[in-house]
């Protein structure tokens, strides 16, 4: 395991440390690896979105709002299951 250090300022160390106590974790570093997981998750499911944007766009053939519609549905459900929010 790779050890990183931090510094914070004051003002944002005691934010995080009410955070910390207010949501009952057990340690800075818990707090910090569980904030740090979400971003990535959160980075990806845009990177995805932007893909799905970029397809979405780039179709040369005639769809009907239907086909669109369920395009769109079936994507998102597959986004839902790739990042667990199902």
């Amino acid at each position: 395991m790779e050890t990183i250090s931090l510094r914070l300022e004051n003002n944002f160390a005691r934010i995080l440390e009410k955070a910390i106590k207010n949501n009952m974790y057990s340690t800075k570093t818990e707090f910090i690896r569980e904030a740090i997981r979400d971003k990535i998750k959160q980075i990806e499911k845009e990177e995805t979105l932007k893909k799905v944007e970029k397809l979405f766009g780039s179709s040369k053939r005639k769809t009907t709002d239907e086909e669109l519609h369920k395009a769109r549905e079936k994507a998102f459900e597959q986004l839902e299951r790739k990042h667990g929010l199902r």
